[in-house]
């Protein structure tokens, strides 16, 4: 059964840097395109950042753009989400997603989801 799998996340001031990761039991990186989204309490899940399947094009919501790189490592079936400049705001539940196919798109929707790992920017 495919398993996502994402670490990173923690406690950050203001300022501060966090790079998650998201791991799959299967080869399903190498294939699909990839997204990262995030969901804060009581209120609706956002995205935040996708790449295609070869890592050729990569997509960012407007609030991390200049924040936030995405990137993957097909070898190691993982994909990365470096969060900079992090902002009271950021602070959410982020989440890996296997997209449908192999390009990105906002009509393109999610296939499979992770578990989440908890982001927290307080000072």
């Amino acid at each position: 059964q495919l398993q996502l799998v994402e670490s990173g996340g923690g406690l950050v001031q203001p300022g501060g840097s966090l790079r998650l990761s998201c791991s799959a039991s299967r080869r399903t990186i190498s294939i699909n395109a990839m997204g990262w989204f995030r969901q804060a309490p009581g209120k609706e899940r956002e995205f935040v950042a996708a790449i295609n399947w070869s890592g050729s094009s990569t997509y960012f919501a407007d609030s991390v753009k200049g924040r936030f790189t995405i990137s993957r490592d097909n070898a190691k079936n993982t994909v990365y989400l470096q969060m900079n400049s992090l902002k009271p705001e950021d602070t959410a539940v982020y989440y890996c997603a296997k997209m449908r196919g192999n390009n990105y798109s906002p009509a393109v929707p999610v296939d499979f989801w992770g578990q989440g790992t908890q982001v927290t920017v307080s000072a």
